[in-house]
């Protein structure tokens, strides 16, 4: 029986578990490590999810523990199992597990994909950020237009009782009520929801498809950061963002996603520049020639916009985009130069808590404030930091409606984002092959 450690981030790591290693006598698990994602260490993957083997559960600890971990134990294998990090990054890990003794390795598509008995497509991306969420909302509705019945499985975000948050299903506000959702698992479930679209999520994969497939023709793939599907998919479409070209060669798995893609999707061609989208053309040409290009803009609408001229504005931001995603500004910011901002407030001196300990980390952040929200207490955080900033107006690039959980002051305009396809082929074109 070999000993192993799986490195995590409250997602992958739990589906690499489950497939490839509950109920399997060959391997023992010792612990998930955790980062990325704040207060996840500290807590037990639960028995009634960890399988015979595991009567008491597996613990997760932090990261920073690892080295420890792997000698204490005698670990002889870590599994690393999280996302939309640096290939040197990535490198930099392996190096840190063989110098402790231990192998590292990764698992692959193989070992770790579940078969849908319904037509499946995936909407990936290269990078956090890149677009992905509102190419599923298109593609969801595409398939709604033609009479199709859609499930959305949205990729894993289970930062609460792991136990209650086995299977979810999200059909209206209440139900994210209900699961006591955080303001990252909203940004991406509720779009749908107001769509009319239905939502699955949660922590056992299997069990979420089994339950999806009752209800739907079609099984929609909504990728989570840049990871590759947790399911075999008969179209995988990965979106591209040329405001960070190259990263497609630099990032993991975002390559995986680009060299596996049937469709590529080059988003936000109406701001990024020319040179990045020539260069993502070409890296397209070297390592997958086959894959069907769809050119598109990323235009944002904000509704009353024109009260943004000439005001001071506070920028608030999808979290995982500026944060790990590693851009500097999103929507908001765009939209706040579109529509003629005077000023974009700093909000960096008014940061308590939690929000201040992001911006120590991620100090590439100096006029956006992300929308950090994995708890209550960091949703508490992050509304005593808007409530100390002057300011005429928010404005709200993150994709909820972030009046239903925090109250502010200030008048707050939402930015909303949607794909729109450039010339031909369009998405609709490739649904209907599918």
């Amino acid at each position: 029986m070999k000993r192993v450690i799986i490195m995590g981030a409250a997602g992958r790591d739990f589906h690499n578990f489950n497939t490839y290693f509950r109920d399997n006598p060959n391997f023992q698990v010792i612990a998930f490590t955790a980062t990325q994602i704040p207060d996840i260490e500290g807590r037990k993957y639960p028995a009634s999810l960890a399988g015979k083997l595991y009567p008491e559960g597996i613990p997760i600890h932090a990261e920073e523990e690892l080295n420890a971990l792997i000698k204490k134990n005698g670990v002889s294998k870590v599994y690393f199992s999280y996302s939309d990090v640096s290939h040197q990054y990535v490198m930099h890990k392996a190096s840190q597990v063989q110098a402790a003794g231990a192998s590292f390795v990764l698992l692959g598509p193989l070992d770790t994909m579940i078969k849908s008995k319904k037509p499946l497509l995936s909407v990936c991306a290269v990078r956090t950020g890149s677009g992905k969420s509102q190419t599923s909302r298109k593609a969801a509705l595409i398939l709604k237009e033609k009479g199709r019945s859609v499930a959305v499985i949205r990729h894993p975000m289970p930062y609460g009782d792991l136990a209650k948050q086995k299977v979810q299903r999200f059909a209206t506000y209440e139900d994210m009520a209900k699961h006591e959702c955080t303001i990252e698992e909203r940004e991406e479930y509720e779009p749908h929801v107001k769509n009319g679209v239905i939502v699955y999520a949660g922590v056992d994969y299997e069990e979420i498809l089994r339950e999806a497939e009752k209800e739907a023709d079609v099984i929609l793939w909504d990728g989570g950061n840049n990871d590759f599907p947790f399911y075999k998919s008969d179209l995988e479409i990965v979106v591209a963002d040329p405001h960070r070209a190259g990263h497609e060669f630099l990032y993991y798995p975002g390559e995986t996603n680009f060299r596996r893609a049937h469709v590529i999707i080059i988003n936000k061609l109406d701001t990024a520049p020319k040179e990045g989208v020539d260069k993502i053309l070409e890296n397209i040409n070297k390592i997958n020639p086959s894959a069907v290009i769809i050119r598109a803009n990323s235009p944002v609408i904000v509704e009353n916009g024109e009260r943004i001229r000439g005001k001071s504005v506070l920028i608030i931001e999808d979290g995982p985009t500026v944060t790990h995603g590693g851009m500097a500004y999103g929507a908001g910011v765009v939209a706040a130069r579109k529509y003629g901002a005077a000023k974009i407030i700093d909000p960096r001196p008014a940061a308590v808590g939690s929000i201040k300990k992001t911006f120590e980390k991620y100090s590439h952040l100096d006029k956006v404030l992300p929308a950090m929200g994995y708890g209550e207490q960091q949703i508490k955080e992050l509304a005593e930091t808007i409530a100390a900033i002057d300011c005429d107006l928010i404005v709200s690039g993150t994709p909820i409606d972030l009046n239903r959980l925090i109250k502010t002051r200030q008048p707050l305009l939402r930015v909303s984002y949607e794909l729109e396809e450039i010339g031909s082929p369009k998405l609709e074109d490739i649904l209907r092959k599918f």
